[in-house]
């Protein structure tokens, strides 16, 4: 019997032994070692080791307290020693080290601790997408791709030995061309892992993108030239674009590169004289006109025209735009709807886009707030 400061009463050596030992691992000790052995240090057979080995194994497991095992034994390179420590590794899932405890060197304890390093807990794991991946839209298929073999791989990583089989999973996509692990901070428990794409699959993406087949370098530089400029030409009536979707009316302000300035025109004023400068600059205006088009083609009876109805709503409540696919007199209705509004656009004749022009610049140049329009 012992005298111990957790218990008020003296209570037997073992119990003892096991309360203190619980206690420091639980409460001071950052990492654990498990001792166990194949019966070859002492007349005590293996057998009578694996009660207790399994129970302190299932206890530090319970406090996710890294740990290992070692094996002490006479001959740690023995066959059977060897196969004694791949059971124990498939049964615990811990790092298991067979060595002679009485003659183990620097080099041996070194190895111990390096084992133990890779069973702390990973807090964080960063996944570098390729840096052209990352500007794809969200719900691009190659991007949702990536992010979904991500959550699937890193959801298995608990301990920083884990990241290097991870790191193996991620080769098994056909999208990933390489995967390696870029950083690791054991101290804090986090791994940052960089994923490259093949070069073939940015020539088809950006082939998608683009709409067009990439033929050379020299194609994409030309394509590249000509996306350049419309880019250039857009951002000049963006602005006004976005506000005739809002308001129906959208003005696209002149840039200065497009502003004329008339020679300096010597004025006066009385007996006062000035100087008139006049500068003219081209403003494009955009309003949006809701073009009707009615399209009703007389069918012969009451019978005959329901059938026509059934027919163009059969598909419309789980696609709407399947509707625009209807044939109807070997025309699909999108192609004759499209017909009947080109032909309404075309009406509007020459004169008439002159005069809605003149009317508009003296409405601006003039500040003229009225305006009566009468149709002929």
């Amino acid at each position: 019997m012992v005298t111990t400061p957790w218990f008020d009463e003296p209570i037997p050596f073992q119990e003892a032994a096991e309360v203190g030992t619980r206690k420091v691992i639980a409460d001071h000790s950052t990492l654990g070692l498990v001792v166990t052995t194949d019966g070859t240090i002492s007349e005590i057979g293996r057998d009578s080791y694996v009660e207790a080995e399994e129970r302190v194994v299932n206890e530090l497991k319970e406090l996710g307290k890294p740990f290992v095992m070692i094996i002490n034994s006479v001959h740690p390179h023995h066959p059977e020693t060897e196969q004694l420590r791949q059971d124990l590794i498939d049964k615990y899932d811990i790092p298991v080290i067979p060595l002679s405890v009485n003659s183990m060197s620097q080099e041996d304890i070194i190895a111990v601790l390096r084992e133990a390093l890779y069973e702390f807990p990973v807090h964080e794991v960063n996944v570098n997408l390729p840096s052209w991946v990352m500007v794809l839209d969200n719900d691009h298929w190659l991007r949702s791709n990536f992010e979904e073999c991500v959550r699937n791989t890193v959801k298995d990583i608990k301990r920083l030995r884990d990241i290097d089989r991870v790191v193996g999973q991620f080769n098994d996509y056909d999208f990933v061309s390489r995967a390696a692990l870029s950083h690791m901070n054991m101290g804090q428990g986090i791994a940052d892992i960089d994923l490259s794409a093949p070069d073939d699959l940015y020539d088809q993406v950006l082939t998608e993108i683009v709409g067009v087949e990439i033929r050379g370098k020299d194609h994409l530089l030309q394509l590249m030239k000509d996306f350049t400029y419309a880019k250039r030409e857009y951002d000049k009536v963006a602005e006004a674009l976005r506000m005739v979707k809002l308001t129906g009316y959208g003005i696209a302000p002149p840039v200065l590169e497009e502003m004329t300035l008339d020679e300096p025109e010597l004025i006066r004023q009385g007996s006062r004289f000035g100087v008139r400068l006049r500068a003219t600059a081209p403003s494009i205006h955009m309003i949006r006109v809701d073009v009707e088009s009615e399209f009703a083609p007389i069918v012969g009876t009451e019978k005959q025209s329901e059938e026509l109805v059934r027919y163009l709503m059969q598909d419309f409540e789980e696609d709407p735009l399947k509707i625009w696919d209807s044939d109807i007199f070997g025309k699909s209705l999108a192609a004759i709807v499209r017909e009947g509004i080109s032909a309404k656009l075309a009406m509007m004749p020459e004169n008439a886009q002159y005069k809605l022009k003149e009317t508009l610049e003296r409405i601006i140049n003039e500040g003229s707030g009225g305006l009566i329009a009468i149709i002929l």
